[in-house]
């Protein structure tokens, strides 16, 4: 069997070099890259390929489950991490391994063997979205948004958004006057945003309550809702509902 082609992805350099030391153990392993942040990480997913990334969570630009969510399922993942009871939580639901720094070398070598059972089943991966929604604590939305589009990375604060539409099979998300494009479903979004802040006024918007400048009667029970930038939205039955009552 051809060794497993891995990609070590951790900003710290001592538990890159530690992770590299245990490998060294394993000649299914073929170290072929190392990444010391996500950014880094995405690019060398690209460029080389690996079968198997060792991903840490806690990293500054991406997170490793925002890198995962960028690098969708060509990629088997094995995360590092310090403990975190929502994450460890959210791995075993998910079937997802996971090493507990500092990495004891027989979990190294249980990780390493399921990884290569799941390559060989060619079984397939859990969704990057879902597994970061179960780690996250209760309550806790996201605070960025991350869209990926024509080679390029753009990372949205939440708060920054100004509202989202519903286009077919993806997303356009509109923020300081430009649109970006993002395959996913208005209801995976809406879930990931604060409940607070954002509302479903129709079923192909979600809106950004802080960029409302009014709302006004269009015709008989037909309601618009005209943003801090002039623009404007349709507001359905259920949506004016929903406005009246966040709104007072």
């Amino acid at each position: 069997m051809k060794a497993m082609r891995a990609l070590l992805v951790d900003d710290e350099d001592l538990a890159r070099k530690v992770l590299r030391e245990l490998l060294a153990a394993h000649p299914e392993v073929e170290i072929v890259g190392e990444a010391n942040n996500g950014f880094a990480a995405v690019k060398m997913v690209e460029e080389v390929a690996p079968d198997l990334l060792f991903l840490d969570i806690q990293m500054p630009k991406l997170s490793g489950f925002e890198v995962l969510e960028l690098v969708g399922d060509r990629v088997a993942v094995i995360f590092v991490t310090a403990y975190d009871e929502f994450a460890l939580k959210a791995f075993e639901v998910h079937a997802i391994d996971y090493l507990l720094k500092p990495v004891e070398p027989a979990r190294l070598a249980e990780a390493l063997a399921r990884a290569q059972r799941r390559l060989v089943a060619s079984e397939p991966k859990p969704s990057a979205l879902a597994l970061a929604a179960d780690a996250r604590p209760p309550g806790r939305p996201v605070e960025r948004v991350l869209i990926r589009e024509e080679g390029r990375v753009h990372v949205l604060q939440a708060a920054k958004i100004d509202f989202v539409e519903a286009k077919d099979d993806y997303l356009s998300i509109a923020s300081a006057g430009k649109r970006f494009l993002k395959q996913q479903t208005m209801a995976e979004l809406e879930a990931q945003l604060d409940p607070a802040r954002f509302v479903r006024i129709h079923r192909s918007y979600l809106l950004n309550l802080d960029r409302i400048a009014r709302l006004e009667l269009y015709a008989k029970d037909s309601w618009i809702v005209i943003l801090q930038d002039g623009v404007k939205l349709p507001v359905s039955r259920s949506g004016h509902a929903r406005l009246k009552e966040l709104l007072g």
